[in-house]
């Protein structure tokens, strides 16, 4: 189960240079960076290692089974950003 970027995300980046697949997105060199309300995660690239989640300051990552009722609309938020992206 991938994991899933919510709300409190403040786009320190700790999590791009963590993430060992570069499914995190957009990072500052992205062309849609200045667009994006918050970072997110892929889920069909992510692996479940969970680094991400550890380095989090903010705990805004949670494993998509684990979001709290109120953040479990991220898990369509984050796959629909990737979604829209490779249109």
């Amino acid at each position: 189960m991938a994991y899933v970027m919510a709300a409190p995300c403040v786009a320190d980046y700790s999590c791009i240079e963590i993430c060992p697949v570069d499914c995190i997105s957009p990072g500052p060199n992205d062309s849609d960076f200045d667009d994006a309300e918050q970072m997110y995660i892929d889920p069909e690239r992510c692996i479940d290692c969970g680094a991400c989640q550890q380095i989090c300051p903010v705990s805004a990552i949670c494993e998509a089974g684990g979001l709290p009722p109120k953040w479990r609309h991220y898990a369509d938020v984050n796959a629909g950003f990737f979604l829209a992206r490779s249109r």
